[in-house]
């Protein structure tokens, strides 16, 4: 999938048109840890088949590897590898003029250690990122919670949508994990309160890094105030949720609970696999 700046595609047909394109989807893919093979290469290919200088090249690296938010919140070190040594690939088989900073790039990365964390950000429409401190395996510490999922995304998505539902509102989020939908929503849909809950105790620890490395702590978001609480759902109580006091829950319910399907949203803002059927449900309790 390619991303197109503006957004303005709604058929979820999206297309590159020109090299700030190809460069900003570049942007978007490599934060987001996308998948190198739906990297927009044969764009870039076209480009350097046109142009024998290096300049595209470097214009990537900036957005990418190079970029402030790299040197903050960067990818994973074997992610970076990856796409350095793809570019460099691609640098090599044209023939642009010779480029230091490319490989510059790599020799440094090639003398980090590889962790078990690293950052996944991905960009709002109104220009801003969400980062998310991430595990580097699906699978860790006995929960698959400390990794942004599909699901996560396509809820923002329609969240982003249908800001209405949010704006003024008391939410209370069920199962959060990692936080990216509850940061959407407070820096695009302006809810009045918003609760971020789960009930793995490292889930919910990074979960605390994630709102405060986004700057959703009381202190420096003043317009929503943010609270992550550790709620099991099969045993909360009913004084905890009077507490709460949400008007607006998102959660996922197994059964007997009245439901409807709800339209998905229409326009691709995150990169992420949309292979499998995911579907917003509305309960009625």
């Amino acid at each position: 999938m390619f991303l197109s700046k503006d957004q303005t595609d709604k058929t979820n047909v999206t297309c590159i048109r020109n090299r700030t394109d190809v460069i900003y989807n570049f942007k978007v893919s490599f934060f987001a840890m996308g998948l190198l093979p739906n990297f927009p290469w044969n764009f870039l290919d076209r480009e350097l088949e046109n142009d024998s200088s290096s300049e595209i090249i470097l214009d990537i690296l900036k957005q990418t590897c190079l970029h402030p938010m790299c040197c903050k919140h960067p990818p994973s070190v074997r992610y970076r590898r990856l796409f350095l040594s793809q570019l460099i690939k691609m640098h090599e088989a044209s023939e642009s003029e010779p480029l230091d900073e490319l490989y510059d790039a790599l020799g440094e990365v090639l003398g980090v250690e590889e962790g078990t964390e690293c950052y996944k950000s991905y960009l709002l429409p109104c220009g801003e990122a969400v980062s998310l401190s991430e595990s580097t395996a699906v699978i860790s510490e006995g929960t698959t919670g400390l990794v942004t999922w599909e699901a996560a995304l396509y809820l923002a998505e329609w969240a982003l949508e249908n800001t209405h539902i949010f704006t003024g509102r008391t939410v209370l989020e069920l199962g959060s994990g990692v936080g990216f939908t509850g940061i959407a929503v407070c820096r695009s849909c302006s809810p009045t309160r918003y609760v971020f809950s789960d009930c793995h105790l490292s889930v919910l620890h990074r979960l605390r890094d994630n709102v405060q490395l986004n700057g959703l702590d009381n202190q420096n978001s003043p317009r929503v105030s943010v609270s992550v609480e550790d709620l099991d759902w099969d045993a909360v109580t009913e004084k905890q949720l009077r507490e709460i006091g949400a008007t607006t829950v998102i959660a996922a319910e197994s059964s007997g609970i009245q439901h409807d399907f709800m339209t998905g949203p229409v326009t691709r803002v995150f990169l992420y696999n949309r292979q499998a059927t995911i579907e917003i449900i509305k309960l009625y309790i």
